[in-house]
């Protein structure tokens, strides 16, 4: 499988604190990754650089062989890394089809102006994102909710909804940070299965952060782990789970 992200040796550095240290990964094609480590240990800022939000100190991104290293987070997000946030950042008051159809201007095929004329591309357009938007809602199971008010549905909806956004947006990667925050057991199990079968269908690679230990093993495939803005250890899941610096890092004792 080829190599879709390649991270190496990314420094952060803030005000003379080091918040990430060397951190280097590689992500292939397809794959389904989780980014792990208690509270504070980098993860997070981690995810801004690769989004962009962050350029780092010192180091390099690349992704599907381009230097993405400090570039706009527009324009990593039009190469394809598509990002969701701790918190939810839904436009509550537009209706769930509204925030999708967001999602989906990102490749709009047509100049803003045309939009100020209503030209007819612009009226084609427009149809064509509303249909891909009302797919995506479709495979989110949550079609049924499109007229609604996006703060009128309950919070694993919601992650539901953010999700359908992120995917009209048409990302390569998908990269998100603690999707399962605030989710009961049930729902938790359903966003494993839900995240299988788009990384399926939309042949995704999927890179998470998550402090749901039941998530993170159960969906996958290989995980690296992070302690004080470090990489502390990675492999797959059984590995990980009996890996010494791990159990320290998260029990504070050794084995």
């Amino acid at each position: 499988m080829s190599v879709i992200l390649e991270v190496r040796d990314c420094c952060m550095t803030f005000k003379g604190l080091q918040a990430v240290k060397n951190v280097s990964l590689s992500l292939e094609q397809g794959g389904i990754y989780g980014l792990i480590g208690t509270n504070g240990a980098g993860k997070t800022t981690v995810i801004n650089m690769l989004s962009g939000v962050l350029t780092p100190t010192s180091g390099s991104i690349r992704f599907e062989g381009t230097d993405i290293t400090g570039a706009r987070p527009d324009r990593i997000a039009q190469s394809g890394i598509v990002r969701t946030y701790q918190n939810l950042r839904l436009f509550n008051k537009m209706t769930v089809l509204e925030n999708v159809i967001i999602g989906a201007q990102m490749h709009r095929p047509y100049h803003p102006v045309e939009g100020v004329l209503h030209t007819p591309r612009y009226r084609q357009a427009e149809r064509a994102l509303r249909e891909k938007a009302m797919h995506m809602l479709s495979i989110l199971g949550i079609e049924q909710h499109a007229d609604a008010l996006a703060s009128s549905l309950p919070y694993g909806l919601q992650r539901r909804l953010e999700i359908a956004r992120i995917l009209a947006a048409e990302p390569k990667l998908l990269l998100l940070d603690e999707p399962a925050a605030g989710m009961n057991p049930q729902e938790s199990l359903e966003l494993v299965d839900m995240l299988r079968q788009i990384r399926s269908d939309f042949d995704l690679t999927i890179l998470l952060i998550e402090h749901d230990m039941k998530v993170i093993m159960n969906l996958c495939q290989y995980i690296f782990v992070m302690a004080t803005g470090e990489m502390i250890a990675q492999g797959t899941p059984d590995e990980v789970r009996a890996n010494p610096d791990v159990i320290r890092a998260y029990l504070g004792r050794a084995v």
